[in-house]
């Protein structure tokens, strides 16, 4: 976090004291604002350009909230690089560099400004457009939807742990069988689609851990009822992921980051769903239609080569 007393933006009179940022770029964005880049862009107003834009999110003299945004991406990315070290970084970017100066802030942030009133929107007669909200966490919506994916990524292994491999083997070899015996007798559309559908349906199973410490309100296979075959939710979800592999999605639909090892993080989003996956691990698909559900999708047979396929099209950072 920035040291708030030494850090300001534009002029002296009209004086942003920083308190965070965060990049707005094709291959990290805040997902609550989207689904992919040039929905999060549409959010803020902004064009989705390549190199994308950086967040400076604080206060002004009043107290009023401002998120500002800076074509200078790698200014924030150094400074955001630098807190996460536990580093001073005066961020202080120039007035050419400034694209916009939005009211409020579309995150949450838990501190404020010191020797300035407490952090509130600006005066409605000021500004040109509503300000910026965080979401709403008292609510399940396409926001909370994709910040249970961010935190399930995050936190990888505590997710991981509560699930039971056992729960998927034998349901995944006996629908692995029966899907590929009905495309079999299908006619040729038939089988089209069910190439497009069944053999990732034959990879999906619930788990039965619950996670009482998640902080976002989900819970995985909360329903407690072991694998269960053919889950309609999680059936549609592989299916349009499988369809992103033939037809390229938005940009930043699909994002591949670090992961332990010689794996990747692999983040995929649709209308009303996503999917979080280690290339050398399982996956997790959080619904709309869900509230709070986690549904672990077993490696399998099909898994594997679905998520390299991801992987090679998916917006990586530079």
């Amino acid at each position: 976090m920035a040291d708030t007393d030494e850090e300001a933006v534009a002029a002296e009179d009209d004086a942003l004291y920083v308190l965070t940022a965060v990049l707005l770029t094709p291959a990290k964005f805040p997902s609550v604002l989207g689904d992919d880049y040039p929905e999060a862009c549409a959010a803020l107003g902004m064009a989705p350009l390549a190199d994308g834009y950086g967040l400076v999110l604080g206060q002004d003299g009043d107290g009023s909230r401002w998120t500002v945004v800076i074509d200078d991406v790698s200014l924030v990315a150094v400074a955001i690089a630098s807190w996460d070290c536990g580093m001073e970084y005066d961020l202080s970017p120039s007035e050419r560099t400034v694209v916009a100066a939005l009211p409020g802030w579309p995150l949450a942030v838990a501190v404020a400004a010191p020797n300035v009133p407490a952090p509130h929107d600006p005066d409605p007669d000021l500004v040109d457009r509503p300000p910026l909200t965080p979401p709403d966490t008292t609510t399940w919506g396409p926001a909370q939807r994709r910040l249970g994916a961010d935190e399930i990524a995050l936190q990888w292994a505590l997710w991981r742990e509560q699930i039971d491999d056992s729960n998927f083997s034998a349901q995944e070899v006996q629908e692995v069988q029966e899907t590929q015996h009905g495309a079999d007798d299908a006619s040729e559309t038939d089988k089209a689609a069910s190439d497009a559908t069944t053999p990732d349906a034959a990879s999906e199973a619930h788990g039965t851990p619950s996670d009482d410490n998640a902080s976002d309100g989900t819970s995985a296979g909360s329903s407690g009822e072991g694998p269960q075959a053919g889950h309609s939710g999680v059936r549609r979800v592989l299916t349009e992921v499988r369809a992103y592999v033939d037809s390229p999605p938005p940009l930043g639909r699909v994002r591949s980051s670090f992961a332990p090892g010689d794996a990747r993080t692999l983040r995929a989003d649709g209308p009303g769903w996503s999917l979080v996956a280690r290339t050398d691990d399982i996956a997790f698909v959080l619904l709309d239609d869900e509230p709070g559900e986690v549904l672990p999708v077993g490696r399998g047979p099909e898994l594997p080569g679905l998520l390299e396929a991801l992987d090679k099209l998916a917006v990586r950072p530079s």
